[in-house]
């Protein structure tokens, strides 16, 4: 069954304000951005192997891969969020670390996201994992003309901290996900509408050690062409589950 995508246009949701420090060839200027849409490219990755890595690591968790891949998943954008911290429900949550597209008047812009998820709510419904937890993005966009001619050579990387002790989480370079322009073909094929006010999560990489719940997410995307890098950073906190405990 083919992957049925609900057109912005098709209901009226809540729309997200953020402020991106916008970076370019021809300099920076600080932009207050309004996103409607949201979308989070599932299971995006381009070599085979890795994503059956991608694929293995999640269904040890019970987490079932979907009929079609890539697969868009259409999210609140309120879930989006600048913030230092975020709450979530019991320990069962971790972050994956993304390039993240918005579509303003004025073209794609690119900047760093993590697609925080419920793992134990994941094996019973993604799409429903998808809207339970919040959705950190950094604070900086560069303009995808810029980097476009390189997109496959940008690094994404995290790293996760417990009880003090650092781990790298994820490490690798684009290429092994599919590119930014091909997702948003893809996603028009299927039906969807990107203009602006559009954001996707671009898809993430197989994480380096065991998934499970961190106090602490640290992530990056770096450019080693132009040598600079986006990178933000935020605490978890869970919440009690009442009746059940974490």
């Amino acid at each position: 069954m083919a992957n049925q995508i609900m057109n912005k246009d098709d209901s009226i949701g809540a729309v997200q304000r953020l402020q991106f420090d916008c970076l370019s060839d021809g300099g920076g200027t600080m932009r207050q951005v309004d996103i409607d849409t949201l979308i989070v490219a599932g299971w995006a990755g381009k070599d085979k192997a890795t994503l059956q890595a991608h694929i293995a690591e999640l269904e040890e968790q019970g987490i079932k891969t979907p009929q079609e891949i890539p697969h868009f998943y259409r999210i609140g954008p309120n879930l989006l969020t600048q913030a230092s911290s975020i709450n979530v429900v019991g320990k069962g949550s971790t972050g994956e670390v993304e390039a993240f597209a918005v579509h303003l008047d004025d073209g794609l812009w690119v900047g760093l996201g993590s697609d925080h998820t419920d793992r134990k709510v994941e094996s019973i419904s993604v799409s429903l994992s998808k809207q339970v937890c919040p959705k950190p993005v950094g604070t900086t966009l560069w303009k995808f003309d810029d980097i476009a001619d390189h997109w496959n050579q940008l690094i994404v990387r995290s790293f996760v901290v417990n009880n003090g002790r650092r781990q790298t989480y994820q490490e690798g370079p684009l290429v092994q996900n599919r590119d930014l322009s091909e997702l948003i073909l893809l996603y028009r094929k299927r039906g969807g509408t990107f203009s602006a006010g559009t954001a996707m999560f671009c898809g993430t990489l197989p994480a380096k050690i065991k998934l499970t719940f961190f106090d602490q997410f640290e992530l990056e995307l770096y450019d080693p062409v132009l040598d600079r890098s986006i990178s933000h950073c935020y605490a978890i906190h869970p919440l009690p589950i009442d009746g059940y405990g974490d």
